[in-house]
């Protein structure tokens, strides 16, 4: 069974918690053991399964090469508490996974995590904001919204225009947007783009809307510093000056502009290891518990990295200013620190790349839920935000750039003409929503035969047509759609009701003809003398 990469979509951590166990348990080699003079078949020593496992974690496209062995150590941790793994006498649960020659055995069923039910039908779908919902006095004057039917008034209108005829027109004031109605303009749209950018249906399942604060995106677009750096309102919640110092100390080495104090041998190392417990202390990962599962959906792109790099940017967004603007600080540090050839190394086991990964990963991404393959998705995530820190901290310039000209659209006077019945308004773009093959075969259906039901209607019914033109008309409906014709006149009594018969009245014959028989013609007596 060949690794296969996950790509984004709902659940993908759980996905690729299966995908590792069905891995590590086909192909995982297995033989007999002796162990206190006895032998065991099929099992295999703890040393054993960290290489082979550590050896498949660096080789999947999922997981980061980066992936350490002591990492591989903390998941069959992981294995043997969630009896993906057994000891050789059968007992689970405990977590003294060690990398020794102890012998550990599978199970003879696949614990696989089973995945939430999902419901038929979607509950929350993020909308745009009515207009018809906002209280009256709001706005100065409402249009309401119609289709554009180009008829031939309407092209009378727009030719007269072309030539210079043009008709007295009058200013209209569209509603008067509040700045509730600009916020979720804001949501909307970010979520939508998030969304088409992904490629799925819906974001119910990897993020959870009601939880995205519309006022944080707008911080996080508008409040920043020359360096593209949020700048936080509340200055409580800044990084304390002393750990501010110490990353600049770092960042900067070897010109440090706080550093007042001399150095020593190892100074750097005591640096460093002053900020890592500072961020190692934190009660929650920067990126936060609830957007963990979206993050991890957009490493399904990584392989893409121009979608991956505009996906993290609105993710980026949706942060808490304090933690976006820590997740800057952060990042741009460990970013400077592996590219810095004159800073000493930090430590002798490991490089510096390596070190700022295992260091901070697990504070800057982290799950709430303790089955599951946080490190090893945290260490590709940050390695991926260490390459392309800069794109990613960065405002999306184009989301900005049309969120700005829709709400200054609807914010826009427009010029109204006697008459007309159309308003040039862009529809707001919403979230698709999923519907089954048979909801859709009927919504087709229906979409089609109500309009030509209609037009038959029309024409069944006018009173102006002449009969012989309305018979025309008929038969050559009835011959391009024969199912909406039959529906309508079933029967051909249903359509003669249409057409009824005149009667025909006979001629009026000569009454007193009939009255006595037909005698022949007799001379009479002249009168002559």
């Amino acid at each position: 069974m060949e690794p296969r990469l996950v790509g984004p979509g709902p659940y993908r951590a759980t996905r690729l918690w299966n995908e590792t166990i069905e891995l590590f348990r086909d192909g995982m080699p297995l033989r007999k053991h002796r162990s206190h003079f006895k032998s065991y078949e099929h099992c295999f020593t703890a040393s054993e399964a960290v290489d082979w496992l550590h050896g498949l974690l660096r080789h999947n496209q999922n997981f980061s090469p980066e992936v350490t062995r002591t990492q591989t150590v903390q998941l069959l941790k992981k294995f043997l508490k969630n009896h993906v793994i057994e000891d050789i006498k059968g007992r689970w649960g405990k977590e003294d996974f060690e990398d020794n020659s102890h012998l550990y055995r599978f199970p003879p069923f696949s614990p696989l995590k089973s995945y939430p039910k999902q419901s038929p039908f979607r509950k929350e779908i993020v909308k745009f904001p009515h207009w018809d919902d906002m209280e009256k006095d709001a706005f100065q004057q409402h249009i309401p919204m119609k289709p554009i039917v180009l008829n031939s008034e309407m092209w009378f209108k727009r030719h007269s225009i072309a030539i210079g005829e043009v008709q007295t027109c009058r200013l209209v004031h569209r509603q008067q947007l509040t700045e509730a109605n600009v916020e979720e303009i804001w949501k909307s749209m970010t979520l939508s783009h998030l969304q088409k950018i992904l490629g799925l249906d819906s974001l119910e399942d990897v993020l959870n809307t009601k939880l995205v604060n519309p006022k944080h995106i707008m911080q996080n677009v508008y409040h920043i510093n020359k360096q593209g750096v949020v700048i936080l309102e509340d200055k409580s919640k800044e990084l304390p000056h002393w750990v501010l110092s110490a990353m600049k100390c770092l960042a900067n080495w070897p010109r440090c502009p706080d550093l007042k104090q001399p150095t020593y041998l190892g100074f750097e190392r005591d640096v460093f290891r002053t900020i890592a417990d500072y961020y190692d202390h934190m009660k929650e990962p920067l990126l936060t518990f609830h957007f963990f599962d979206v993050f991890v959906s957009v490493l399904g792109l990584l392989q893409k990295e121009t979608l991956a790099v505009e996906a993290l940017q609105v993710c980026c967004l949706l942060l808490p200013p304090e933690n976006r603007r820590k997740v800057q600080l952060l990042i741009t540090m460990m970013a400077r620190i592996s590219k810095n050839k004159d800073l000493p190394p930090l430590c002798d086991t490991v490089g510096t790349r390596t070190l700022m990964v295992q260091t901070f990963s697990r504070s800057i991404l982290c799950s709430n839920d303790e089955v599951d393959l946080d490190e090893l998705l945290a260490a590709k995530l940050v390695s991926f935000l260490m390459d392309n820190y800069q794109e990613i901290l960065n405002t999306p310039c184009a989301l900005k750039a049309a969120i700005e000209e829709h709400v200054a659209h609807l914010r826009r006077v427009q010029i109204k003409y006697p008459g007309a019945d159309t308003d040039a308004s862009v529809p707001a773009p919403s979230f698709c929503h999923q519907i089954s093959t048979d909801e859709f075969e009927y919504q087709r259906t229906n979409g089609c035969q109500e309009p030509l039901a209609s037009l038959l209607e029309e024409i069944a019914m006018n009173t102006e047509m002449s009969i012989k033109e309305k018979k025309k008309k008929l038969k050559r409906f009835q011959k391009s759609y024969p199912d909406v014709y039959k529906e309508r006149f079933p029967t051909p009594e249903s359509e003669a009701v249409l057409f009824p018969e005149k009667s025909k009245r006979k001629p009026m014959l000569l009454v007193w003809a009939f009255k006595k028989p037909f005698q022949p013609f007799q001379r009479t007596r002249s009168f002559r003398m």
